[in-house]
């Protein structure tokens, strides 16, 4: 499928470039948020007069991202979980559990789909976490997992 984007993205492509990517992709994701548009060439006409009005949203957008980043950029975040005997956890921590003490502790929004785990945390000890706001604004995020004291 041939779309025409409307945003940068990470690891496809910048604002007006003609990508192919997957039917699924494109559909439910890149033209359902309004990220891309389908390959014709009046869209690609109407991208290229509006190409300068989205670069200057993504500037603002990036300014807004990279202040967030620069918040939470080397922080740590603790959890306290039970575990077994080996020190593994009960049940891991999703994205969505990061999001919301991010969200608790610094006031700033983290959507889960920004935040990417490279492995489970299933098990107590400290993992370093990515979090990409914008395909050119990351931050580094320390996770660290201790057991519950018990009484």
């Amino acid at each position: 499928m041939e779309i025409i984007l409307l945003e940068n993205i990470m690891n496809l492509g910048n604002i007006g470039d003609k990508v192919t990517v997957k039917p699924g992709y494109g559909r439910n994701f890149l033209l359902k948020s309004g990220k891309a548009l389908r390959y014709s060439v009046e869209n690609l006409e109407l991208v290229s007069k509006k190409k300068d009005e989205l670069n200057k949203k993504n500037i603002e957008l990036k300014g807004k991202l990279k202040e967030t980043a620069k918040i939470i950029n080397k922080k740590t975040f603790t959890f306290n979980k039970e575990s077994k005997e080996n020190g593994e956890l009960y049940g891991s921590i999703k994205p969505k559990e990061i999001s919301v003490e991010i969200s608790n502790k610094m006031k700033v929004e983290v959507k889960p789909s920004q935040i990417v785990l490279k492995t489970n945390l299933d098990k107590i000890g400290e993992y370093k976490i990515d979090i990409n706001f914008h395909s050119e604004v990351s931050a580094q995020i320390l996770i660290k997992i201790d057991k519950i004291q018990s009484v």
